[in-house]
């Protein structure tokens, strides 16, 4: 572990230091050859290391021996760490439940081996896995090794049938684990942690001859999520949930606005009602939309914010937190894909007669908000330029700039500089468009692609993608097309 680090900005709102009152938890450490040293008690929020959150601080004292204590009701358990002064290196976890009482003893030249409990039979199981993971690891470590030297495709099946095989009985422990201790926190983890199976097997299509060959793909991402339990709030307190959400939205969700928002609903009914499991999805699936590279996210993020957060549900934001979102969503809104472009009808800056960006014919229409001065602009216009030249006319593409600053001069010098003589260049010197808030516009230079209707179909846009955004487009046309023809015949 590298690091301690203390809640992000998001977490932080809602996760405050344990207090003493009810239900919490009574932990009693020895340590058998450590004193007067501060020890931390730490525990994990959906991701794994190094993001780890201090929940408590106590001091050794001369005998070894610092107590945890916690009547917190609202507690709920996970897997915990203790930490010693030196964080870096010397550290153990172990399962800690609502209303433990429970004792650690363990010396320090041995972390994280020989860690004692008492009255903890949870605990000492957990221990008696982590000896069966370290076993199984040095396997497959020997099975890797062993692969590599490999001569023949015997020996390289055989090992393989081998690491196969040992992967297997850890299955099967975790499963027979869960069998024999239900409900139990290591139980949860064991089912939360389960990937799904695929059936082997040829597998067709409902005429029973069409080979499918999604089955696979289809059967994981449909019995993804069969053994979490997303009313357990304990979940969120391991190193578990971050990951395989991620994995989830990344490898098997299409990332498609429509297609992310539907796979996001059914995760927060499925923790609806719980604290943490339902606080973290939602903020998960905002921080993911807001933080994405792909192109029509922040529909998502406005969709998130319209149906949950202005509805009550982020209840872990205050007035003003709450305010930021729906100030943001607001901003992002009017121009999602999809939506009717917002108008702009400023002067052009070498005729100075009003041009109306919506009244501008053409296939498509490229909005580009630019400042002369900007570094990125400067090397950016001219990339464009070449392609409109190369590419863009010859598609019936209509430019139309509008210039963030105010000074005529020098907007026209860059004008001309730059040879963009044949587009439709506006600058707002009264600042009477409202072109920042329309178009979201917060950097330069930021770049729209709209239909013939003034549709949005791209946006933050660069050279390097606007021709392969409209050739998309053109294909979706041609084959919307083509699938109407053979409905009419």
């Amino acid at each position: 572990m590298r690091k301690i680090t203390l809640i992000a900005t998001l977490l932080l709102v809602s996760m405050a230091k344990l207090s003493a009152a009810g239900e919490g938890y009574h932990v009693q450490l020895k340590m058998t050859d450590v004193k007067d040293t501060l020890a931390y008690l730490v525990h994990y929020y959906g991701k794994g290391r190094p993001t780890i959150f201090i929940t408590d601080s106590v001091m050794l004292d001369h005998n070894g021996v610092a107590v945890f204590d916690s009547k917190d009701p609202d507690f709920v358990g996970g897997i915990y760490i203790i930490l010693l002064g030196d964080k870096a290196r010397t550290n153990f976890e172990f399962l800690l439940n609502k209303g433990d009482n429970i004792g650690i003893t363990a010396t320090k030249g041995k972390l994280p081996d020989g860690v004692k409990f008492k009255n903890s039979p949870e605990n000492e199981r957990f221990g008696e896995y982590i000896d069966y993971l370290k076993g199984y690891s040095k396997e497959q470590d020997k099975l890797k090794e062993e692969i590599k030297v490999a001569t023949t495709t015997e020996d390289t099946d055989r090992i393989r049938k081998e690491s196969i095989a040992e992967s297997k009985k850890l299955s099967d422990y975790r499963h027979d684990y869960e069998k024999t201790h239900p409900g139990t926190l290591l139980a949860t983890v064991f089912n939360a942690m389960e990937t799904p199976d695929i059936p082997e097997g040829t597998h067709y299509f409902a005429d029973g001859v069409t080979k499918d060959s999604t089955y696979a793909y289809r059967y994981y991402k449909a019995h993804y999520w069969d053994g979490f339990n997303f009313r357990d709030d304990r979940l969120i307190y391991t190193p578990i949930y971050d990951a395989r959400i991620e994995e989830y939205f990344e490898k098997l969700v299409v990332p498609w606005p429509d297609s992310v928002e539907k796979e996001g609903d059914e995760l927060l009914k499925k923790s609806k009602g719980t604290k943490d499991m339902f606080h973290y999805t939602l903020w998960w699936l905002t921080r993911n939309a807001e933080n994405s590279k792909i192109m029509g996210m922040d529909e998502v993020f406005v969709y998130l914010v319209e149906n949950y957060y202005m509805k009550g549900d982020a209840f872990w934001l205050s007035a003003e937190e709450l305010a930021k979102y729906e100030d943001r969503a607001q901003k992002i809104a009017p121009n999602v894909i999809g939506n009717v472009a917002p108008e702009i009808k400023l002067p052009n800056v070498m005729t100075r007669k009003d041009e109306s960006m919506l009244d501008l014919k053409g296939k498509y229409t490229v909005v580009v908000f630019y400042s002369p001065s900007c570094g990125h602009c400067q090397h950016e216009i001219p990339k464009l330029d070449s392609l409109y030249k190369a590419v863009l006319k010859g598609k019936g593409v209509k430019m139309y700039t509008v210039a963030t600053e105010t000074d005529d001069t020098t907007i026209a010098a860059f004008v001309k500089k730059n040879n963009m003589q044949e587009w439709t260049n506006t600058w707002d010197p009264d600042h009477t468009s409202d072109y920042h808030n329309k178009y979201d516009v917060y950097s330069t230079p930021t770049i729209y692609l709209l239909d013939d209707k003034k549709i949005i179909r791209g946006k933050r846009l660069d050279h390097s993608n606007i021709a392969s955004v409209i050739e998309m487009l053109e294909k979706k046309a041609k084959a919307a097309k083509e699938a109407g023809t053979k409905t009419a015949q």
